[in-house]
């Protein structure tokens, strides 16, 4: 769920209510509806975005006008006059679904990454500037000063297979069944594209989709991959929804065979719900990412994640950022739920996701050492805000505005003289409780504040040479 930017800044990302909506610019990193709910009714120019995901956002809601938006590729950069100042903004591929992007803003106010929703990879992380790239022996000529970091799956510990290994895998099981006369892909969500096309380019055969049963899904994947797509029901390969309901609906069509005395079809489902939310039992733990799994409902999983793991996150912030001198218990290292000893000294090359030692690139704190900066985490490490537009300030206004915060406020409406600092301390108190009765009322444990990156991003060699005596 995306979160409002701060109030000082000109811009908005993948917000649309009325506290954004007074934004002078809006930027859409891709079309996945929980980035763009309310953009119907709050929308207003101009809405930067990828030419894709504005095709893909009308398709969702018609009633936008396409005038609103402003085309900004993958890997362009543009200069944005804003009446108070000029800023930069260059989209980077986030890795997530067609049209997604990193937005990273470069102005007075700091450089500012916002990943939006991204699987992170070297691949993605070396295509920033190179200004903000630097080798181990060498630090970066500029720093990030925020970073709004897509964290999903910032609590799931096991490492997720790559996007081509888990569609390797979706191909494997095909091949390992070749007595089912039909497939049914559970592949009708934005980002799924690349299983298909390996499925109809490895098997030769187009994909079925009912666009009378399905016609959003369908509209979509006619803008993204349209050679792949067929209305012939007699193809092997079947588009089949996944929600709501896939397990009765797949006991459902398997009984229908069964009743018809042909063989069981094939049910896949490419996603990571399924390992990171239920239950796998014990003895498949150690196997569960090398192939697919068949479940008792006869659904075969395999774990297609659009979004990072926890490992690739620790990854991501650790080799490339100098995440030096932070204490075991930082609150930083709790919310991600990294072991901060191991992660500090272990050299290991992960599998998948790193680079080697030589070539690991490094994004760092802030030069600037006065300017106050945060990390800002979206998705399931900020649950419990729910739909909320309030913000932490918002909070705070809300709950003086009510009650004054205590304050005796004279009749021209000023504060006496002698009470600003108690005002401050009050509002401060006041908010505070005010955020830890929402998220008790939403029976979810209360965040801590998190740390500056001024704070978090000290020098490594220092961290490392603490370690060693």
């Amino acid at each position: 769920m995306p979160i409002e930017m701060p109030k000082g800044l000109p811009f908005s990302v993948d917000t649309w209510t009325p506290s954004s909506n007074s934004k002078r610019h809006h930027f859409l990193t891709h079309a996945h509806k929980d980035h763009s709910q309310g953009i119907s009714t709050h929308s207003s120019f101009p809405i930067y975005a990828t030419p894709l995901t504005k095709s893909l956002t009308l398709n969702y809601f018609p009633q936008l006008n396409e005038s609103l938006f402003v085309d900004i590729e993958i890997g362009q950069s543009i200069a944005i006059n804003d009446p108070v100042e000029t800023f930069t903004v260059t989209a980077f591929d986030a890795n997530h679904c067609p049209g997604a992007v990193m937005f990273l803003f470069e102005g007075t106010f700091g450089n500012i990454l916002h990943t939006g929703d991204c699987r992170l990879t070297p691949e993605c992380l070396q295509k920033l500037p190179e200004k903000y790239l630097g080798k181990t022996s060498r630090e970066p000529k500029c720093r990030l000063d925020y970073v709004f970091l897509d964290c999903t799956f910032a609590t799931f510990s096991s490492k997720m297979p790559s996007k081509h290994l888990a569609i390797r895998q979706v191909i494997d099981c095909i091949w390992k069944h070749p007595e089912a006369q039909v497939v049914y892909l559970t592949c009708d969500l934005l980002g799924q594209e690349d299983i298909l096309v390996n499925i109809s380019q490895t098997f030769g055969s187009k994909i079925f989709i009912n666009k009378e049963t399905n016609p959003e899904c369908f509209k979509s994947l006619s803008l993204t991959i349209p050679n792949i797509l067929s209305q012939d029901p007699s193809s092997r390969f079947h588009l089949f929804d996944g929600f709501p309901r896939l397990s009765e609906r797949a006991e459902a069509k398997i009984n229908e065979a069964r009743i018809k005395s042909q063989p069981d079809p094939l049910i896949i489902r490419p996603s990571s719900q399924w390992y990171v939310f239920e239950n796998v039992s014990e003895k498949r733990k150690n196997g569960r990412f090398k192939e697919a799994i068949r479940d008792s409902f006869g659904i075969w999983h395999v774990c297609y994640s659009m979004h990072s793991s926890r490992d690739e996150l620790e990854w991501a912030l650790q080799r490339h950022c100098s995440f030096d001198n932070l204490a075991p218990d930082d609150p930083m290292w709790k919310l991600l739920d990294i072991d901060a000893e191991a992660s500090l000294v272990n050299e290991d090359v992960h599998e998948e996701v790193c680079v080697s030692k030589k070539e690991t690139l490094t994004v760092s704190s802030p030069v600037k050492q006065v300017k106050q900066t945060s990390v800002t985490l979206f998705g399931r490490a900020r649950v419990g805000l729910g739909n909320s537009v309030f913000g932490y300030e918002d909070l705070v206004e809300h709950e003086i505005a009510d009650g004054n915060g205590g304050i005796d406020v004279g009749s021209d409406g000023e504060v006496p003289e002698g009470q600003h600092d108690e005002s401050k301390s009050n509002e401060i108190t006041k908010g505070s409780e005010n955020i830890r009765r929402f998220y008790r009322s939403m029976r979810v444990p209360v965040p801590k504040p998190l740390p500056s990156l001024v704070d978090l991003l000290k020098d490594r060699k220092r961290a490392k040479r603490s370690y060693m005596y």
